[in-house]
């Protein structure tokens, strides 16, 4: 897979925080020009501007006048919230930026929200889309969403258990999952239009970039296409009135929906509220990460393993890196400063890469996850025995998820010719033969020349009943072992 760039940039809130007038001046000269000891001053959005996860507010006056002063450390706790789109059932990289964005909320001691749109899914939201997306059975979206909310379940208590530490004495917010087929699956139609429908003007609506890029396309838009924006500002309006949210969180992508919320809730409600924009993740190509561009990696085991996704990051470039550690970790900024001079001094050794991995498997795995990805490291890459013979048989799958397996009983003089022909693995013949004379052939690491080799307990069969046989560079086979 490309490696992923960032899309985007921090430009309004960046100037939002230089000119609040909410803000101490010594803390707005930091904004612009910190020394190190004052990095992360100023609460969250100094801080998270900073790290560049949070990229445009909306409105930008009123944000600029209202959002420092309400964010302060010892004011009352705001709410936010960010919604995941169950089209898949797992949740994959491309959610992680809005994730973090909710977690630096509950960090800060705000409330968050996470909402699965159960509802809105069955519209399917057309930012981005060159054409409509197929209605999915309501079964689909069902299960899609136990899904997600099992995922994020699962990031929130990792979160909690294994990243935070009660900082500087400050209370961890609250998490909430919600559906959002909980409220717009009993909001009756006329009910819906003569309300919020009412308060939303078309022109706006018609306005915005996705709107008319889809109008303009030969296939046209849809009503359900055209009123989603609609029923995501009808969340914003629910958590607003039942839940105090007051800041809506999505990805750069999602700014004209979160301009609909706004628009709705303040003229109904008459309450400020706000909007904030994280980056988008994309590939070198500039497609955003994702099911819909078929680039995804997800956050499932069963879909991607937590070696695969350690590998993902552990493979980003230098000139990502530093901003992924600042994005995707709660590593503090002098630290991350450290990470990236020792690698100025030793490139050699990927040590922010690894660093990135380690601290994004963990959040998103847990302590075993992120354990069981340096196991399958160690043995595919650095062929440590004591790596292969640690893994368990869904590790093994895991990691070699095409390889054909087998089943075998060691019979007295069994060779290495025997079980390559037994596996399947080599021809019968002598090009079979000749592949292993040639070195063409290894098991558990180590190549082997000698066809008429007896196999070794210990050596080619692990204590764990396993021998992996490799033949060529990428053709690997799994030997598990009866009856030893």
């Amino acid at each position: 897979m490309a490696a992923p760039a960032l899309a985007g940039r921090c430009g309004g809130l960046r100037r939002a925080l230089l000119r609040a007038p909410l803000l101490p001046l010594p803390l707005r000269r930091r904004a612009h020009q910190q020394p190190r000891r004052a990095r992360g001053a100023g609460g969250l959005l100094a801080a998270q501007c900073e790290r560049g996860l949070f990229q445009e507010v909306f409105p930008e006056q009123s944000a600029e006048e209202q959002l420092p002063g309400l964010l302060e450390p010892g004011r009352p706790p705001l709410a936010a919230y960010c919604g995941f789109d169950p089209s898949a059932d797992s949740l994959h990289v491309g959610h992680l930026l809005p994730l973090m964005a909710l977690l630096h909320f509950q960090r800060a001691g705000h409330d968050v929200i996470a909402v699965v749109g159960g509802a809105t899914a069955r519209l399917g939201d057309p930012s981005g889309r060159e054409r409509a997306r197929e209605p999915p059975p309501a079964e689909r979206v069902r299960a899609h969403a136990r899904g997600l909310r099992g995922g994020l379940e699962r990031l929130f208590r990792n979160h909690r258990e294994l990243f935070w530490g009660g900082e500087g004495g400050g209370r961890l917010g609250r998490a909430l999952l919600l559906d959002n087929a909980s409220w717009l699956g009993r909001q009756p139609l006329l009910e819906f239009l003569g309300g919020a429908g009412g308060r939303l003007r078309m022109g706006t609506l018609l306005s915005r970039q996705s709107c008319q890029a889809r109008l303009r396309s030969a296939e046209g838009m849809s009503l359900a296409e055209f009123l989603y924006p609609a029923l995501q500002a009808y969340d914003f309006l629910h958590l607003h009135q039942h839940h105090g949210c007051r800041v809506q969180v999505g990805g750069a992508d999602q700014m004209g929906n979160i301009m609909s919320g706004y628009e709705l809730v303040t003229k109904m409600t008459g309450t400020d509220v706000f909007g904030i924009t994280v980056p988008l993740i994309t590939s070198t190509t500039g497609d955003k990460l994702g099911k819909t561009a078929g680039n995804a990696v997800w956050l499932n085991r069963d879909k991607t393993s937590p070696f695969e996704l350690y590998q993902f990051f552990v493979r980003q470039q230098d000139n990502v890196v530093e901003k992924y550690l600042k994005l995707f970790t709660f590593l503090p900024l002098e630290e991350i400063d450290h990470v990236m001079e020792m690698h100025a001094r030793e490139p050699e050794k990927w040590g922010p890469q690894k660093r990135l991995a380690a601290e994004v498997t963990k959040l998103v795995h847990g302590r075993e996850g992120l354990e069981s990805a340096k196991r399958c490291t160690k043995a595919l890459y650095y062929s440590n025995l004591e790596a292969l013979e640690a893994m368990s048989d869904e590790e093994l799958q895991e990691l070699f998820r095409q390889a054909p397996s087998a089943e075998l009983m060691l019979e007295p003089g069994m060779s290495i010719l025997d079980l390559c022909r037994k596996a399947n693995a080599i021809p019968d013949g002598p090009s079979g033969y000749q592949k292993i004379t040639n070195g063409g052939v290894s098991i558990n690491g180590i190549r082997v020349t000698n066809p008429e080799t007896v196999l070794i307990l210990g050596q080619h069969i692990l204590k764990n009943g396993v021998s992996l046989l490799r033949i060529g560079k990428k053709n690997y086979y799994i030997i598990k072992w009866l009856q030893l």
